[in-house]
């Protein structure tokens, strides 16, 4: 069994702080990456499950978010453990990762969601939508 960490939200916080003071927003696509590969682990352990229900599932249980609920267009998401209340722009790249790489799996194509609202600007949850093609 993998062994797990635990990092706090303000820690999360401070590291993406760290990243933005280094390499500008440019960190956003590697946070974005970092979550196509924790979800990619994940999905290793779901057998023959349905990828969006058992993603759920170890999102709420691993402390990623306090509930998600995918949506034909992508995912609303309470919780989230990236949210900084009062950022310029959205900050749940990794979660934005990683349900990509659920719903990609679950369609067995190419998905990319944009953040369209999140908490740290001041909405009411985070929402995810499918990108244009």
């Amino acid at each position: 069994m993998a062994r797990l960490v635990q990092l706090s939200q303000a820690e999360l916080d401070s590291i993406r702080r760290l990243y933005e003071s280094v390499m500008s927003y440019a960190c956003h696509g590697l946070f974005f990456r970092e979550g196509m590969s924790l979800a990619d682990e994940m999905l290793k352990s779901i057998g023959p499950a349905d990828p969006l229900e058992a993603g759920r599932t170890m999102i709420v249980e691993r402390g990623w978010a306090e509930d998600v609920l995918f949506t034909e267009r992508g995912a609303r998401v309470r919780g989230s453990i990236e949210v900084s209340p009062g950022s310029e722009g959205e900050t749940c790249h990794r979660l934005r990762g990683i349900l990509s790489k659920l719903l990609e799996t679950q369609r067995k194509q190419r998905v990319r969601l944009a953040e369209v609202e999140c908490v740290s600007t001041g909405g009411r949850e985070c929402v995810f939508q499918e990108e244009s093609s």
